[in-house]
């Protein structure tokens, strides 16, 4: 029996960014309403866990000290020129009451489910409230300020783990690439939008890290418009190959909802049925998961995203079984009877071969530079 925690409390729920920020923390919480409404956090091997804040040590693990103190002086109304040069209140990155709090603790979050893992009191976790992998150690960016999964990385290598770190949000997770850019114990996989249509704008398959690190940084940039079938083929062909030769003792899995169809901030055209499948992928290994949230700027979506994930990591999840048979009736819609799974989106023969023509080149480019360093 697979024991799989959720963290999430009523304390993080008090924390929002400003209105008119497209990032929103209310999907943490109303992931957990769905899940508890349909029954999925209760049961043999389900519990749930409270977040709680970072401690400064270990948050000066990745950021530095003087970051620190002027993110926290600018929650506090001492905003200064030196802040803003470190991205603290640029439109992406505002200043809100309760902004340091907020981020000490989301980022606390994926730490106890680090702790839960290394402890062995779980197999799987889950921190929806997690995923802020562009911070980087003197620098806020793309709505992070605190970079939770890179710290979480670090403490599990930091207790001898081997770790593999996958993102699959729609943007580059290059704060963490940063954090192991010259390490092999940690291995970083990042699919994600091409760089020369989104940001940050890395993120290319020449970038595989450098010295001990060389092959251990792997990018594998997406195009405009790809879709379940092209996204999948190019996951099977690059990370259960490296993920087998690697030989992970723990899986960091950054889970952004925003490669899904109609994301306002991104171009891709998924529907969260690619989570079932890679998820499944990932299972296979049989080693410890800990999941995080991420990116997801429709906010309907990425809660059906998460909560469905959360289904497959926590072994709850049964194809056309209670789940389709709730879902609909839960999450208030009565005209799609998949319940938590999206409808299959059709694909036009132009936008095949826009596609897969492009992806062909990139895999073929990323197996050349990244498979021998692994005896691949």
């Amino acid at each position: 029996m697979r024991r799989s925690v959720f963290i999430h409390s009523q304390e993080i729920e008090k924390y929002q960014y400003p209105e008119d920020s497209p990032f929103k923390t209310q999907r943490a919480g109303r992931t957990r309403q769905v899940l508890y409404s349909m029954g999925l956090l209760s049961g043999p091997g389900l519990s749930e866990a409270a977040p709680v804040p970072a401690s400064r040590t270990a948050l000066k693990t990745f950021h530095t000290a003087r970051y620190l103190h002027a993110l926290k002086n600018a929650d506090q109304g001492e905003w200064s020129l030196e802040a803003l040069h470190m991205g603290i209140g640029t439109e992406d990155c505002p200043i809100f009451k309760g902004m340091y709090d907020y981020a000490v603790l989301a980022a606390g979050g994926t730490l106890v489910g680090a702790e839960l893992i290394l402890s062995d009191q779980a197999d799987v976790a889950f921190n929806p409230s997690g995923g802020y992998h562009h911070a980087f150690p003197e620098k806020a960016a793309g709505f992070c300020y605190i970079n939770d999964n890179a710290l979480a990385c670090l403490m599990l290598a930091e207790a001898g783990r081997r770790v593999l770190y996958l993102d699959v949000d729609v943007h580059n997770g290059d704060g963490v690439a940063h954090a192991f850019y010259h390490r092999s114990d940690v291995m970083t996989i990042s699919l994600h939008e091409n760089p020369k249509t989104l940001f940050p704008g890395t993120g290319f398959e020449d970038e595989i890290g450098e010295e001990a690190g060389r092959g251990y940084c792997v990018n594998l940039p997406l195009p405009v418009g790809t879709f379940d079938r092209a996204y999948l083929h190019a996951f099977e062909e690059i990370v259960p190959p490296l993920i087998g030769a690697y030989r992970p003792d723990v899986i960091v899995f950054e889970l952004g909802a925003d490669t899904l169809a109609g994301d306002p901030l991104a171009h891709l055209y998924l529907t969260n049925n690619t989570y079932v499948e890679i998820l499944e992928h990932l299972l296979r290994f049989r080693k410890p998961i800990l999941m995080t949230g991420g990116g997801g700027y429709h906010v309907e979506n990425t809660v059906r995203a998460w909560a469905l994930a959360w289904t497959v990591l926590s072994g709850q999840y049964v194809e056309h079984g209670l789940e389709a048979a709730m879902g609909g009736v839960m999450l208030q819609s009565t005209d799609w009877q998949g319940g938590l799974r999206d409808r299959e989106l059709p694909v036009t023969r132009e936008q095949r071969e826009m596609v897969l023509p492009a992806l062909e080149a990139t895999l073929e480019t990323l197996k050349a530079k990244i498979f021998p360093l692994h005896g691949l």
